[in-house]
């Protein structure tokens, strides 16, 4: 089971939202997020297969390697063990694809998205950092390629708390766990293509950040063509926009989730 941490409202009957992080990330990327949504909502942070605290999860030897099937199930797990039907689901980075999954697979249990930084499609750029990363990964420190990739996706002197945040969390990583996570890269260009052909009836919202150079344009052609979805763009903002402007994030992120529950958080 992963590890997780529960965060109770003292309101009656108040909604779940459920966090996931980005890859070489932990649960601790939400810090900004916890006291303002635990005031209105039932949170619930999760950290994914060797990240943060969950990094000593043994594997089912029944499943050797990790597919976005398997780390989606890990996330199912822990809401079956809470006993939580229907929940809000926010995701950054990487995690906005295992939120898309969990939709897939279980969509009656999805009342709506969050999709910050999200990733959508890679362009040539995205694709040429994972490339690089296939060719070196054997005989580079996975820190060096994970120093690299951060300043890639996070290369303003404005995103430098969050590159600092998530070089600090993948430092956590064993390199065997950097190793498994990357091969997932093989699954997620024909998974992508799915996605934006595939549009789900679940309200999704998706944050970007104005600075966000590799994912952002990909966005807006998506979301003006599926009717569900709806972008806000954050100026002056990189790609963890939950990070580098959590005030504007969470005003827009309740907002949103006010607007499609019968649950008011004010």
């Amino acid at each position: 089971m992963l590890h997780y941490t529960v965060y109770h409202s003292n309101k009656i009957n108040s909604p779940w939202i459920t966090f996931v992080h980005g890859a070489g990330g932990s649960s601790s990327i939400w810090f900004k997020q916890i006291r303002f949504f635990s005031k209105f909502f039932n949170l619930l942070l999760i950290d994914l297969r060797g990240h943060g605290n969950s990094k000593s999860l043994i594997l089912n030897p029944f499943q050797p390697k990790y597919t976005f099937k398997v780390v989606t199930e890990d996330i199912i797990d822990v809401l079956n063990k809470e006993k939580i039907l229907k929940s809000h689901f926010v995701g950054i980075s990487l995690g906005t694809i295992l939120i898309r999954k969990i939709a897939e697979i279980s969509p009656d249990r999805v009342l709506s998205m969050v999709m910050a930084g999200a990733i959508i499609k890679l362009n040539f750029r995205s694709r040429l950092m994972m490339y690089f990363g296939n060719w070196t990964k054997s005989f580079l420190p996975y820190m060096i390629i994970y120093k690299i990739f951060a300043w890639i996706v996070m290369p303003n002197s404005n995103h430098k708390e969050s590159r600092l945040l998530f070089v600090r969390e993948a430092k956590k990583l064993y390199k065997k766990e950097f190793l498994r996570w990357y091969k997932l890269t093989a699954e997620i260009i024909p998974l992508l293509k799915v996605f934006r052909q595939v549009e789900l009836k679940i309200p999704t919202l998706y944050i970007m950040g104005a600075q966000d150079y590799l994912f952002l344009a990909p966005v807006r052609k998506l979301v003006s063509r599926h009717r569900n979805s709806k972008l806000i763009v954050l100026p002056n903002c990189g790609h963890v926009v939950n990070v580098e402007r959590p005030e504007l994030f969470n005003k827009r992120m309740l907002s949103f989730i006010n607007k499609r529950t019968n649950f008011l958080a004010v």
